[in-house]
């Protein structure tokens, strides 16, 4: 089924996880896709697994010049922009008392305006087209959280402020704008924080994941192509009624 033939998608954080799962999905539904990522090997990695007309371009999400490059080589390469998935993120966690200032600042500066200024970029575009479906990357933090992860759940918690908004004010030009919140998901990131985590509490990541796994009613973990399935119905024609929602994808962990 080719639900997105002649379709653009751009996909930010696509060199690994959710992000690589993701543009292979839409490719495999036949939409061109760019591949935005500061991680040039697995960009390019991901660009070759998915085939198709794929594009792999080095960006910072935390720099507006990176992104409107960005931006402006796909504009003239493919001429429109059909699809975001603001999806670029990092982890960063620890007590309350000793979060550094500079690892707040780079964890907004990513997670945060990171989406937004993918937002503001790919708007004016999708206006002009009358058309377009945002989808925005947070996380089941952003809805619950634990201690240690203040930094991290403040961060998430904005993208669906951002989902919000920009869903009211798009609206009328026939764009949605939704966000999913995915809960622990079988990526490289999740199995470094893990590891992290475990060592804090005397056990190993992989004993610490499958804790995670045990608060879910499913008993798993997701797996990154179960994310990207949802973000591909977001936009699709199916969810064209869908808009300015934070869709949690965890498994059943917040309920």
């Amino acid at each position: 089924m080719e639900r997105f033939s002649g379709q653009v998608v751009v996909v930010t954080g696509a060199a690994a996880g959710i992000g690589r799962a993701t543009v292979e999905r839409f490719v495999s539904e036949g939409a061109s896709a760019a591949c935005l990522d500061i991680d040039d090997a697995g960009n390019e990695q991901t660009a070759a697994m998915a085939g198709g007309e794929t594009l792999a371009i080095h960006c910072d999400v935390r720099s507006l010049g990176e992104q409107r490059a960005a931006f402006d080589q796909i504009m003239e390469l493919f001429g429109r922009v059909d699809v975001l998935v603001a999806n670029a993120g990092v982890y960063a966690g620890g007590p309350l008392p000793e979060i550094p200032s500079d690892r707040w600042s780079d964890l907004v500066a990513v997670n945060l305006t990171g989406v937004l200024l993918s937002n503001q970029l790919a708007a004016p575009i999708m206006t002009t087209q009358r058309s377009g479906a945002i989808i925005n990357v947070s996380s089941m933090a952003a809805k619950t959280s634990w201690p240690y992860s203040a930094e991290y759940s403040a961060t998430k918690t904005g993208v669906i402020g951002i989902t919000r908004s920009a869903a009211m004010e798009l609206g009328p030009h026939g764009i949605t704008v939704n966000a999913i919140c995915p809960g622990n998901t079988r990526t490289a990131m999740v199995e470094r924080v893990a590891g992290e985590i475990g060592n804090t509490l005397g056990m190993t990541g992989e004993e610490w994941l499958t804790m995670r796994a045990n608060d879910t009613a499913l008993r798993r973990l997701a797996e990154p192509w179960e994310l990207a399935g949802v973000i591909a119905f977001l936009a699709s024609d199916d969810a064209r009624y869908l808009t300015g929602q934070a869709i949690e994808v965890d498994g059943g962990l917040v309920l």
